[in-house]
């Protein structure tokens, strides 16, 4: 670490890629804001600067939330997201434990088949999904996608808790066991309350993926008042080769923000989550 200490090498080793890093990251957050408050005048203009807004109006936002269905949209994404993500989680919690805790015969190519399972694209299983869900009577309803979002965030959030049920001691359960305690009650306990970083790791990558999901919710609902965010402002806010740039931005900014609430909220719990905080 003796190189950084000199201010020129540690402009180039940190400062340079960091800034430049950022940069990259939050530009196109700045577009989105940019744009969401100009006049379509200056949107359409080829004068004046285009990365900055000469006269800012509320316009867009007033047509995204009185002109269109998006508070809809905005109820029906925080409801699909946070149902599925409540039933992917207490399901991944009890498979998680049951693979790493119970050591059934099989329990290995258990965890491995469910890591793979998360692997297979969306794009392969939304046709073989779709015909269930149009045999349940399902089609164009939220329950469509809520039942559908936990058959990709089950096995991730399976994954990851098996990686944070590894580093708990299992001395912990033993003593518990010793004393006549339960498996049920040594998970509620015990297990539960130290894997809590683990648990807001898994519930915030849940949570973030049923908010962004576009193809489900795309192929399943159809009506204009059941749609999420993610579809409602791509499908309505377009009409045929006229884009609504202003209102579109606006939709993507307001869809963003609670998502980034989320992981700004957690996000000391999201680390020690992703590393493992239980040592003996």
């Amino acid at each position: 670490m003796d190189y950084l200490q000199s201010v020129p090498r540690r402009w180039v080793t940190t400062y340079l890629p960091l800034g430049a890093f950022v940069f990259i990251l939050l530009f196109p957050f700045y577009w989105m804001t940019v744009t969401s408050f100009k006049p379509n005048e200056e949107l359409l203009s080829r004068e004046g600067n285009p990365f900055w807004v000469v006269s800012p109006t509320l316009a867009h936002f007033k047509k995204l939330v009185f002109d269109t269905a998006y508070p809809e949209w905005m109820w029906n994404t925080v409801l699909v997201s946070v149902v599925a993500t409540a039933i992917s989680l207490a399901a991944s919690v009890l498979a998680a434990y049951a693979i790493e805790r119970l050591r059934f015969t099989g329990a290995k190519p258990a965890g491995v088949a469910i890591f793979l399972a998360y692997l297979v694209p969306p794009s392969i299983l939304f046709i073989p999904l779709a015909a269930i869900i149009f045999q349940l009577g399902l089609f164009d309803t939220r329950f469509a996608l809520i039942l559908s979002y936990p058959t990709f965030l089950i096995p991730f959030c399976t994954w990851l808790l098996m990686g944070y049920f590894r580093s708990i001691p299992f001395e912990l359960e033993e003593c518990a066991l010793i004393d006549g305690a339960s498996r049920w009650q040594i998970l509620i306990k015990i297990v539960l309350p130290l894997a809590v970083p683990g648990l807001i790791s898994a519930g915030i990558f849940a949570f973030t993926l049923s908010w962004n999901e576009f193809i489900y919710a795309l192929t399943f609902v159809s009506s204009s008042e059941v749609k999420t965010v993610p579809v409602g402002v791509v499908t309505e806010l377009v009409e045929g080769d006229v884009y609504h740039w202003g209102s579109l931005m606006a939709g993507a900014l307001l869809g963003s923000l609670p998502v980034a609430f989320v992981y700004s909220f957690f996000v000391e719990h999201y680390v020690s989550g992703m590393t493992g905080s239980v040592k003996e």
